[in-house]
């Protein structure tokens, strides 16, 4: 892969000797790196381009199913007030994005690698698919900030649930029921009227100790989740791996790189002399695709994953921090020019501004 860049002055910069992916990779192999954080978001944007049908669109078989039940807008499939009185819509969704179904991306198999090196510190996800996860990166290792698929509970008296059980009642269109209180039983995934995970706002202080922050794949608009590119220290290297670039990267340290995700994830693996390695732990995630190989539905299960993207940009909107209400403080920036790194099909453009950071999300407090 062939990338156009524009440069920070080498004296500018503090940590980095360079603007390109030669020089991440040896800052990655110098003894000045030995905690990285990662902020992913969903996995069609980790490995493809845009141009990805909205889940509303009539085309969009996801979109039939749940016209036929009437939901007063779509988004109220991921309201809990909605979900207590008709949980119907949920689990007519559930049953076609169920995570195992799919296979984790080269870039999930990344950030395993950087795991195994003993480089990853934490991995802050918007995902609610599991697909970290299905990679190999620990369960300890992962921030699922939205929740995910991978535990179930009642909402009522938070008695968890058994993963088989859940399966089952997926696949069978089934509504599960706490067996002690008869409450309604769900994945612990982040609705509309719920509070964002406690794990997430414990994790943030950590960030202070990052010497890598890699920002791979996410649209850096939904809050308090895009704010955590503010907590790590100011002298931390930030890097942007993106099908377009977004957020605010203009820090003397921080790169973005513009493109495929897992294209630009292997030219950096293939810098830092990982790319056989990463190729094998990849491989290794193809038996995780149970359902859609079994059946022989790999096309159905592309066209599903890539509604499964629409629904989770949905999700990520719906999920948005209301600030209006809220005290905000303006993140400070770095006058500097910005070390942007663009694919050879896309020109470069200047970085957009940082949204507000909002108070409620560096006291660790809110609710969505």
């Amino acid at each position: 892969m062939c990338f156009n860049h524009t440069s920070t002055s080498d004296s500018q910069r503090k940590r980095l000797r360079g603007n390109d992916l030669k020089a991440l990779a040896n800052y990655m192999k110098s003894d000045q790196c030995r905690n990285v954080f990662l902020m992913v978001m969903s996995h069609r944007r980790i490995s493809t381009a845009a141009g990805i049908p909205d889940f509303r669109s009539p085309k969009t078989g996801l979109y039939a199913n749940l016209a036929r039940l009437n939901l007063p807008y779509p988004e109220a499939v991921f309201q809990i007030s909605f979900f207590r009185n008709n949980p119907v819509p949920f689990y007519t969704l559930a049953k076609e994005i169920y995570p195992e179904r799919y296979r984790p991306t080269l870039t999930h198999s990344f950030i395993r690698l950087l795991h195994s090196r003993g480089l990853l510190h934490t991995c802050f996800t918007q995902n609610i698919d599991t697909l970290e996860r299905k990679a190999g990166v620990p369960a300890d290792k992962i921030v699922e900030a939205h929740g995910s698929f991978a535990t179930q509970r009642c909402i009522d008296c938070k008695t968890p649930y058994e993963d088989e059980k859940m399966r089952k009642a997926i696949r069978e269109e089934e509504i599960p029921r706490c067996e002690g209180c008869g409450g309604l039983a769900k994945p612990d995934i982040v609705f509309f009227g719920e509070s964002l995970p406690d794990k997430f706002h414990a994790s943030i202080p950590s960030l202070q100790e990052a010497d890598l922050l890699i920002v791979i794949g996410t649209s850096l608009t939904v809050y308090p989740f895009a704010s955590l590119v503010y907590f790590v220290p100011e002298d931390c290297p930030r890097v942007l791996i993106n099908l377009v670039e977004v957020g605010d990267f203009d820090k003397a340290d921080d790169l973005v790189f513009t493109g495929k995700c897992d294209e630009i994830v292997r030219a950096l693996c293939r810098e830092l002399g990982w790319e056989e390695e990463l190729d094998k732990a990849w491989a290794e995630t193809a038996g995780n695709v149970e359902v859609a190989e079994a059946a022989g539905e790999l096309d159905e299960a592309e066209r599903i994953e890539s509604e499964i993207d629409s629904v989770t940009k949905d999700l990520e909107r719906v999920l948005t921090v209301s600030g209006p209400d809220a005290d905000t403080e303006a993140p400070t920036g770095v006058e500097a020019t910005p070390a942007t790194i663009k694919d050879e099909d896309h020109q470069s453009c200047t970085p957009q501004g940082a949204e507000q950071v909002n108070d409620a999300d560096k006291k660790g407090g809110g609710e969505i």
